[in-house]
């Protein structure tokens, strides 16, 4: 599927090593149970249903002793979905499945550089390149002691890290001590640029979780840039005004947005 939205069917038995009675065979019940999409056009093509990529990574992850059970879902999201889980040892953990096809192509192209010059990609293999950016994300991140998920396993489009308690900011309407809130959350954007070297480049009100400790955590990395990236400065200032003027009109609390980007570039030793 990275040459093809449609695999032609005439190509498969080729591709899967099996005799085209096989393919036929296998074809009409992955089907029947939805796993994949059949096409009928100048050709005729079979293409992974969301179903079927996701049966594909939580198979994986079982297999490599991941996961062993899934519970209630966490969140759904424009471009993902959370759900918890439990792995083998029964520690809980959160499985995020990205889902890159609920926005517009062209969105996701502008915003999304390890895309933008690939002419096809289909909607489950940009998921992929997702969940395997944001993995590397946390990976980086995680070691710094940035307030993020741990980074346990990722397999296609599914990335699972530890667990998310808490809500998005956006959905408190007030919280105790706000300001206390604002400076841990660029105490982590500093920490994160100063020492891991990334800007997360998409920061706002709904990737801030306030967790029932008080404490912050930061999610949703995909779209993170190294701070060699031509347009960190740009982005981590945006990163910054989003977060500032969002505590500045919930809540109240005024920051200089000079003072607080000086703070997290390490210019200015307090907020």
């Amino acid at each position: 599927m990275r040459r093809h939205r449609y695999v032609p069917e005439e190509a498969i038995p080729r591709l899967a090593k099996i005799t085209k009675r096989k393919v036929d065979f296998h074809l009409s019940r992955l089907e029947k149970f939805r796993l994949v999409q059949r096409w009928t056009g100048p050709y005729t093509g079979y293409a992974l249903s969301t179903a079927g990529y996701d049966s594909l990574a939580i198979n994986a992850l079982v297999k490599a002793g991941v996961l062993e059970a899934f519970g209630k879902p966490l969140g759904v999201g424009k471009e993902a979905d959370v759900y918890d889980a439990l792995t083998p040892q029964s520690r809980q953990v959160a499985v995020k499945f990205h889902r890159l096809g609920r926005t517009s192509f062209r969105q996701t192209r502008r915003v999304r550089g390890y895309i933008a010059q690939r002419r096809h990609i289909s909607w489950l293999y940009q998921s992929r390149l997702a969940s395997e950016k944001e993995f590397e994300a946390l990976e980086l991140l995680h070691p710094h002691g940035v307030a993020v998920p741990e980074p346990i396993s990722q397999n296609r489009h599914a990335v699972v890290m530890g667990m998310i308690e808490g809500a998005e900011l956006v959905e408190y309407k007030a919280i105790p001590n706000p300001k206390e809130v604002l400076d841990e959350v660029l105490s982590n954007l500093r920490k994160a640029y100063l020492e891991a070297g990334v800007v997360h480049a998409d920061l706002s009100e709904f990737n801030v979780i306030l967790q029932p400790d008080g404490h912050i955590l930061l999610i949703d990395w995909p779209q993170y840039v190294r701070t060699t990236h031509p347009n960190a400065e740009q982005l981590l200032e945006r990163d910054v005004r989003n977060i500032t003027r969002f505590f500045r009109r919930k809540f109240r609390v005024k920051t200089r947005l000079k003072d607080a980007l000086a703070y997290v570039k390490g210019n200015l030793n307090r907020k």
